[in-house]
Formats: structure tokens, C-alpha cells, sequence
């Protein structure tokens, strides 16, 4: 006999129904469907309270994490006197700063706040933010900002 996609069945016992309680005596979960007799389980809500102190104490035992973590980076905060340690004349960038070793990792932004002097004449590229005191204390020192 050829298999074809009409004969094909699985195995006898492998798929059972799903069993019906509370359906009368002859289905064998009938009446109490399942549940015994009296007691907190065999009311209704029973199994979700928490008035049982097992489960309680379980719940209890747990950590409790509050908060977040945000999954955007923050920018790297760089403060102006930490440019003197860069070149004159060199554009300001972000690679620039991680070959310094200002920044630890590429792949995030900086920003450039207010904070110690400046005495280079600096040119910061795009793609680096300035506080409003730091863009001051740039160009105070005779720096550009592209």
C-alpha cells in the first residue's frame, strides 16, 4: 500500500483529547471536578491567592529589582581642561579623542561641558556636543566650532 497524505495517522495513544471536568459522573471528573472536597484550593481563586504561606514565603524570598537600565548609551562626559591634551590645529572628532585616550569607547557620543580653562586654539568638529559654557570657553581661547 502507497503512503499517501490521507493515510497517514500517528500512532494510536499519541494524541488524547483534552479531558472535560465538571462534566457529570460518568466522565470520572465530575461534581467536585477534580479538586477534593473543601479547603481554600477547592474554592474558586483559590490557587492564584496568595494567602497560602508557602507561596507567600516564596514570593517573599525573591530579589526585588526595581528601576531599569536605559538600552541608550549615555554620552561620555569630557570636561574643557581635558583638551589641552590634545594638538593645535587638529579637528576635534571622536576618533581623535579615543587616540588620546579621552574617550574608552568608540562607539558612543561625547560631550564637551564647562569646566577648567583653555589655552589651545581648538577646532571642533560635527558630531561632537557642546555645553553652552564650553562652546564660550572654546571660542574664548581663539578655538572654532564647525
Amino acid at each position: 500500500m502507497a503512503i499517501t497524505l490521507h493515510s497517514i495517522a500517528s500512532k494510536p495513544g499519541a494524541r488524547t483529547g483534552t479531558r472535560r471536568i465538571g462534566r457529570g459522573p460518568g466522565s470520572g471528573r465530575g461534581k467536585t471536578a477534580g479538586k477534593g472536597t473543601k479547603g481554600q484550593r477547592s474554592r474558586t481563586g483559590g490557587k492564584t491567592a496568595l494567602k497560602l504561606k508557602g507561596m507567600k514565603q516564596m514570593l517573599l524570598s525573591f530579589p526585588k529589582n526595581r528601576g531599569f537600565r536605559s538600552r541608550f548609551a549615555k554620552d561620555t562626559v569630557l570636561r574643557v581642561s581635558r583638551l589641552s591634551a590634545l594638538e593645535e590645529g587638529v579637528p576635534v572628532t571622536m576618533q581623535v579623542l579615543q587616540a588620546a585616550g579621552l574617550m574608552r569607547r568608540g562607539d558612543r557620543s561625547v560631550k564637551i561641558v564647562a569646566g577648567g580653562e583653555l589655552k589651545k586654539k581648538l577646532t571642533i568638529a560635527k558630531g561632537v556636543t557642546l555645553s553652552a559654557g564650553a562652546k564660550a570657553e572654546i571660542e574664548r581661547a581663539g578655538g572654532t566650532i564647525a
